[in-house]
């Protein structure tokens, strides 16, 4: 078995499209409207955008996640909680053994909490924060 599709709800679909395609850095690949929906392929697990859809909440994996809150702060995106390391893989059972998982809360244009998340290694600082 493996995941399919994940939806989010979204109030105004054409500024969720906007804002998931710069944080994706991808276009949609279906949109519908009407009825309005819209379509990401995120590496073969569609994401749904839709106006009747409940939230959720969605990780997301970014190469480095200080810099990614950078960007968005700079966008004037809201940060919910800052980066930081929350795991740190000793074995490979939830990630690159020898990897710490940095995760921070932002946002989306919908008011709906994304988890961004890097697994970077054990010791490295994170770019554009203290110490890097």
């Amino acid at each position: 078995m493996r995941l399919i599709q994940v939806a989010q709800h979204v109030e105004d679909l054409r500024r969720a499209a906007a804002f998931y395609a710069e944080l994706l850095a991808v276009q949609p690949t279906a949109v519908f409207d009407p009825p309005g929906l819209v379509f990401f392929d995120l590496e073969g697990v569609r994401l749904l955008l839709e106006p009747g859809a409940p939230r959720a909440l969605l990780y997301l994996h970014v190469p480095d996640v200080r810099a990614s809150v950078d960007e968005l702060q700079a966008r004037g995106v809201e940060v919910v909680d800052a980066p930081q390391v929350i795991y740190s893989h000793t074995d490979s059972r939830l990630g690159p053994a020898g990897t710490d998982e940095w995760m921070a809360f932002v946002r989306d244009s919908e008011g709906n909490t994304l988890g961004l998340v890097s697994q970077l290694a054990t010791g490295h600082p994170a770019s554009g924060g203290p110490g890097a």
